[in-house]
């Protein structure tokens, strides 16, 4: 089976409502490649790592939620961007990137997404920037006495290691979320009530913050923890037209 680029993108944007969004970058079909569509690799950033595998696999379509494109960039085409571009015109290949609007789905998003794989229960309460936070309660039968538990239950969900800032070493009731590179949220988390904050990232302010609030900080990757909205919807879509999906995971440490 085959569906047409332009009615591809339309499901896209009906699942992901981009224009709800203010965004650093369009969201949608960044890069026009060929007219029928009939399998899509997804994947978190369109690096050129990812772009050569994806072709490898026999792409028609990328899904990815880091594109090429962000507001302030140098607009000229060469190094890197020629590179990658190259690729996607040479082969003929779509490349669609949803960044916002793919955080903050409330099924298949980022955030609710990690919420899954963490084992959190996210309650109506949203919080920071276009309410991208989330707050929750873990799951029935978990309890985390401390901050340090919590790192250990992320580490091993997420396979990667976790930067702790402990807190005053509360029980932790209410968690509060947000992937990739929100610990400017941290603050908005705080006054929403947490008693941790899990991010992908950590500035320098953040850690006087948890010494001085009590609350919890955890960096737990910015590609860690956004590894899994772009393979939710990307499947759900494909399989919603009867299309291909392949998801590729491209290691970052970051």
């Amino acid at each position: 089976m085959s569906l047409s680029r332009s009615a591809l993108l339309q499901s896209f944007d009906a699942l992901l409502t981009p224009d709800r969004f203010k965004d650093y970058g369009p969201n949608g079909l960044q890069v026009e490649g060929r007219a029928e569509i009939r399998k899509i690799v997804s994947g978190v950033t369109a690096s050129r790592a990812f772009i050569e595998a994806a072709i490898a696999e026999g792409a028609d379509a990328l899904f990815v939620h880091h594109g090429l494109f962000w507001r302030g960039q140098d607009g000229r085409v060469t190094g890197w961007m020629r590179q990658r571009l190259g690729l996607l015109i040479g082969h003929d290949v779509n490349l669609f990137a949803y960044h916002l609007p793919l955080d903050a789905h409330p099924l298949l998003g980022n955030n609710a997404q990690l919420g899954r794989v963490l084992g959190l229960e996210a309650q109506a309460t949203r919080f920071g920037e276009q309410d991208l936070g989330w707050l929750g309660t873990p799951e029935a039968g978990t309890a985390f006495d401390g901050a340090a538990a919590l790192g250990r239950h992320v580490e091993s969900r997420l396979g990667r290691p976790v930067t702790v800032v402990p807190g005053d070493g509360r029980p932790l009731r209410r968690i509060a979320w947000c992937t990739g590179g929100a610990q400017g949220f941290f603050e908005a988390a705080i006054a929403a009530g947490a008693d941790a904050f899990l991010t992908g990232e950590i500035s320098e302010p953040q850690a006087h913050y948890a010494r001085e609030t009590g609350v919890a900080f955890l960096a737990c990757g910015h590609h860690a923890t956004e590894r899994y909205g772009a393979p939710a919807v990307a499947a759900q879509v494909a399989a919603a037209h009867g299309l291909e999906h392949v998801f590729i995971d491209i290691d970052n440490p970051a």
